[in-house]
């Protein structure tokens, strides 16, 4: 039987005076799952990924994650989930470009306190099982935008997170690079990491995600799976 690693319950945000961003939310994923949220731009589904995140908090409603009430941290604590539970990617990379390739994976690790020599061993399997291991000298501004994404991807799983979180991950690459980072997050979900894509294009939900979850205007208004069983998942 899988269990559930992010729990979100009657989770509702609001900014201002103007309607919520995310109106009571009941939202489970499964250790193991690829889970697509889909939604137009404005439809709340960056801010349910910011509550999973710990980058922002609920006015109402709770929201768990691997065992822990992310809503109830306060900021030393929501980083130290972070670092700990969560491996994020960007759209943008989010890159340090004054450090070297293997510098920027290995950050996530020396934050969390681990020793130089594990860290860099962790970072250098990590590059060569994503491919990169050659550019691992390099800075990421001589990198294409298909291998900077790479290099984000092992940055997030450098402290084997519980949830990897990708926002928009392909929305800054071509055609190309697009299809080589969802082949990556299917092989990284086949592995058991579970994944929350947030994304408009449908085609990549498609490709790499086994759930897609559809939000307007702030309400969750479809769930589906698209098959009956999901594996436990491994860390």
């Amino acid at each position: 039987m899988t269990t559930s690693v992010i729990e979100l319950r009657g989770a509702g945000r609001r900014y201002g005076d103007g309607p919520p961003a995310l109106h009571e939310a009941s939202f489970t994923v499964r250790s193991g799952e690829a889970v697509a949220v889909l939604g137009p731009s404005g439809s709340g589904k960056s801010t349910l990924l910011n509550l999973i995140a710990g980058l922002d908090r609920p006015d109402t409603g709770t929201v768990t994650v691997d065992g822990v009430r992310v809503d109830r941290l306060g900021e030393a604590g929501a980083a130290l989930y972070r670092r700990s539970r969560i491996g994020m990617i960007f759209q943008f990379f989010n890159l340090l470009d004054d450090l070297t390739v293997a510098d920027n994976v290995v950050l996530p690790a020396r934050l969390a306190g681990v020793s130089r020599a594990e860290a860099d061993r962790r970072a250098a399997e990590l590059l060569e099982t994503l491919g990169i291991a050659r550019h691992a000298r390099s800075c990421p501004g001589r990198l294409s935008g298909g291998e900077r994404q790479r290099v984000a991807v092992a940055r997030a799983l450098m402290n084997r997170p519980a949830v990897l979180l990708a926002d928009e991950p392909t929305g800054a690459l071509d055609t190309a690079a697009g299809q080589d980072v969802a082949g990556l997050l299917t092989g990284l979900n086949a592995e058991g990491q579970t994944i929350v894509l947030v994304t408009h294009d449908l085609a990549l939900a498609r490709s790499c995600t086994n759930r897609t979850v559809r939000i307007a205007d702030g309400r969750i208004t479809d769930d589906v799976r698209s098959d009956a069983v999901t594996p436990e998942g491994v860390r």
